[in-house]
């Protein structure tokens, strides 16, 4: 009997998505059926993640042994470029923010003969900077105020906002930094949770984290639907 991996049941995924687009452009099968199958077929891929990982053989890449304590991969060594060339793509995120701040030291007194320099004009200044990364956990609490009318009786409620529909949710930094994380680090669920659960002191499970991979999903499925009509399309000569 074959063995049952990772590498298998993705290929067989990558087989069936094949076919399905072969039924797709042959007019056999309707583009709704041909999401709905993408849908679950990308659900599969994701279980496939949480529950064989388990079963990997650990290294660098997929362990929380540090570098030290495995075998060297040199397959996850970048190639090497010249030293006095940046790399152009390492560039900031686009939504990231940066606060910079200028304090100056003043010198109010020569060190050596004790004059008073506080009137004497700034020669030149000489800068040294500091750079840092703090992670800051922002916690909005919206109090809905509820009075009862003395006339009727009434229980009335304040109104939340519309993305405030349960008593505990998360924002959109936290699904971004979710997505990075899971979509284009392809770190594993487990270090993710991890990660999130020092980071905001709340532990996600695996299908919160699965539902914004669907939301992305969906999202992306207009522009999805659109690039694929562009690359079916016949071109002009």
């Amino acid at each position: 009997m074959a063995s049952v991996n990772t590498t298998s049941i993705r290929e067989e995924i990558t087989h069936i998505k094949e076919q399905l687009d072969e039924l797709v452009r042959s007019g056999k099968v309707a583009d709704e059926t041909r999401m709905l199958v993408s849908t679950l077929l990308m659900i599969i891929d994701m279980l496939v993640a949480i529950f064989l990982e388990k079963s990997t053989k650990k290294g660098n890449k997929n362990s929380s042994i540090p570098f030290s304590q495995t075998d060297e991969d040199k397959s996850s060594k970048p190639p090497r470029r010249p030293n006095n060339k940046r790399d152009q793509h390492d560039e900031p995120f686009a939504n990231s923010r940066t606060e910079e701040s200028v304090e100056v030291s003043p010198v109010y007194r020569c060190e050596r003969c004790g004059e008073n320099l506080h009137q004497v004009q700034v020669d030149v200044y000489e800068r040294r900077t500091r750079i840092d990364i703090v992670f800051e956990t922002r916690i909005e609490h919206t109090d809905s105020e509820i009075k009862t009318c003395p006339s009727c009786e009434y229980v009335n409620k304040g109104s939340f906002a519309a993305d405030l529909a349960d008593p505990e949710q998360y924002g959109l930094g936290v699904k971004a930094f979710v997505l990075n994380l899971l979509v284009a680090q392809m770190v594993s669920f487990n270090r993710a949770q991890r990660l999130l659960k020092n980071l905001i002191g709340r532990a996600l499970s695996q299908a919160t984290l699965l539902k914004y991979i669907l939301q992305l999903h969906e999202a992306l499925a207009p522009w999805e639907d659109q690039a694929i009509q562009l690359l079916l399309a016949p071109r002009q000569r």
